[in-house]
């Protein structure tokens, strides 16, 4: 399988991150994807660089004040006296009746940033640009005839709403993809199996029914986003019954996961759609610190060949999966089951 990855990824080291309110250091860093692409290497890959879209896939998934305020926010913040390094918002508003858009660059950080786990540095936006060029470049390729094709993204992106940072993400690549190939070549269909919902990418969606987003991940009553990826999101509007959410109790393993992806195959069926994109998280590992599921490499490597057993041109985006031994095995195993 062709790989795409930009080594552009290693400029954008957060720094901050804050767990049951102590300050610790973010998990997400640039050795996650010097891991996977040693991966690759080993596994015998061909790995490329990607091409430049410019910034018109970008916009057709996230708003114009959102980018601004991306490419902006670390001067106007470094120009307050005694700043943070990073942009960290300390007020969230919500967006629970607000009054109107802050002119304040404070204020623009709360509403367009869910959370303190996406501190934005100086060059977190260029690259979060060349993060979703490896998304594109790889829908590319499946657009060029490639069977199937895998993003080696970072920072990961989905979840990133069309105008809100959060969770490590940005941009939210899986969702570029999909909108490309949805103008391109028909109707899409998102499979999530990250430890974490998509929240972000459910969000974008949410109100159409040509993309079906599908996600498997641990309980949001107990994991992070907390407040989206219940059985009961159905999607709305025009939207409404292309979202499916398929959460797993804390702990789950191989066996629960694969029954979940069976329910999730079952609706991609039905669906029809042309190309699938995959949000390809690793992070359901039972080594990965954020603990939430128990899937084993094996598990990765049924994982990857129930997604090859569907059939359709499928662009896998690389999502979570954090520092532990598996790391690099548990991304060859799914990769594994295309060849």
């Amino acid at each position: 399988m062709k790989a795409y990855y930009d080594p552009q990824h290693e400029n954008h080291h957060p720094r901050f991150f804050l767990v049951r309110g102590e300050r610790r250091d973010s998990t997400e860093v640039p050795e996650r994807a010097t891991r996977l692409h040693k991966a690759l290497e080993v596994a015998g890959h061909e790995i490329l660089m990607p091409r430049r879209f410019g910034r018109d896939p970008v916009a057709a998934v996230h708003s114009a004040d959102y980018l601004r305020f991306l490419e902006e926010a670390p001067a106007a913040w470094a120009a307050f006296a005694g700043s943070s390094p990073e942009v960290i918002p300390n007020v969230h508003p919500n967006r629970h009746e607000a009054g109107g858009y802050p002119e304040s660059i404070v204020g623009k950080a709360g509403w367009h940033m869910a959370d303190t786990a996406c501190p934005i540095g100086p060059k977190t936006f260029e690259v979060a640009l060349a993060a979703a060029d490896v998304a594109l470049t790889a829908a590319d390729a499946v657009l060029g005839g490639e069977r199937a094709a895998y993003a080696l993204c970072r920072p990961p992106g989905h979840h990133a709403f069309a105008d809100m940072a959060g969770g490590f993400c940005f941009l939210n690549n899986t969702a570029i993809a999909a909108q490309y190939l949805r103008k391109h070549m028909g109707p899409v269909a998102v499979l999530d199996v990250d430890v974490h919902h998509g929240n972000g990418t459910q969000g974008i969606f949410w109100q159409r029914g040509d993309v079906l987003t599908v996600s498997v991940h641990a309980d949001p009553n107990h994991l992070y986003p907390f407040f989206w990826g219940h059985a009961g999101e159905r999607g709305g509007g025009e939207g409404e019954g292309a979202n499916l959410n398929l959460p797993l109790p804390l702990g789950a393993g191989d066996e629960d996961f694969l029954t979940a992806l069976e329910v999730a195959a079952e609706a991609l069926r039905a669906f029809k759609p042309k190309v699938l994109v995959v949000a390809l998280g690793l992070d359901a590992s039972e080594q990965d610190p954020f603990n939430g599921l128990k899937v084993t490499t094996g598990g990765f490597a049924r994982i990857g060949a129930a997604i090859d057993s569907l059939g359709l041109p499928t662009v896998l985006v690389q999502e979570g999966g954090y520092l532990s031994p598996a790391l690099g095995p548990n991304l060859t195993a799914v990769l594994g089951a295309f060849d």
